[in-house]
């Protein structure tokens, strides 16, 4: 499944440089500079809600990006790619009766693409990034099998395993900043997910007593990463 989303998105990205490359050329007789970069680092991951108790938990992300560059202009762009699994926890018991709770952690495989615009403000040395992302969701998978069982504080009869199946697609905000030189920089960025992640749980007849409340929830993102510039 992931093979397939990211060969679709590569072709995307390919055809996207090659569209703003030619648009330009032709308005401006402009030098356009393409570039490509590969990068890896940490995520702080988060899911954003009112109805479970949620700990952030922290994982990792790989990223790749095409970037068109015309010397004039104020900003750049670039399309961005990552893959990252990221982690967090659910607050939950043992059994139905039990006073004490735990955290129960989930991992969660994303890929995305973005459309960023890094505003110049040291030249190429250091910009701010800001722009739309599309994300694609697995399952949530329970990293410790046995606490499949569990059950969800706040809910007298949700197990850890019935949380799993969230929407498979998130449209999120992105905003950081990257600083470096030419061929190596470091880069912060924030993605928040405008869009509900859990909403499918309320298509699934769960069991929701006592509070009867619909699911929503929003991903809060954190990625810190190294990137080489080619």
């Amino acid at each position: 499944m992931y093979n397939l989303f990211f060969k679709q998105l590569i072709l995307l990205v390919a055809f996207s440089i090659g569209f703003v490359t030619q648009l330009f050329s032709q308005h401006g007789r402009y030098n356009i500079y393409n570039g490509f970069s590969i990068g890896g680092g940490v995520t702080q991951f988060n899911v954003l809600t009112d109805n479970f108790e949620t700990q952030q938990g922290n994982g990792w992300v790989g990223t790749m990006s095409a970037t068109v560059d015309i010397p004039h202009k104020w900003h750049t762009v670039s399309y961005l790619l990552q893959l990252s699994e990221n982690s967090f926890g659910v607050s939950s018991r043992a059994l139905p009766s039990s006073t004490t709770s735990e955290m129960v952690e989930y991992k969660l495989m994303t890929a995305q693409v973005a459309f960023l615009i890094h505003a110049k403000i040291v030249k190429n040395n250091f910009t701010i990034d800001i722009g739309p992302m599309l994300q694609y969701n697995g399952k949530l998978d329970l990293k410790d099998k046995s606490k499949e069982n569990y059950f969800i504080d706040g809910y007298s009869a949700l197990q850890a395993k019935e949380i799993i199946d969230i929407s498979k697609f998130n449209v999120n905000g992105a905003i950081g900043a990257t600083a470096g030189f030419n061929h190596f920089k470091l880069r912060v960025q924030y993605v928040y997910g405008v869009t509900n992640m859990l909403k499918k749980l309320n298509d699934q007849d769960l069991n929701t007593d006592p509070s009867n409340k619909s699911f929503k929830g929003n991903q809060s993102m954190f990625t810190f990463s190294a990137i080489a510039y080619f």
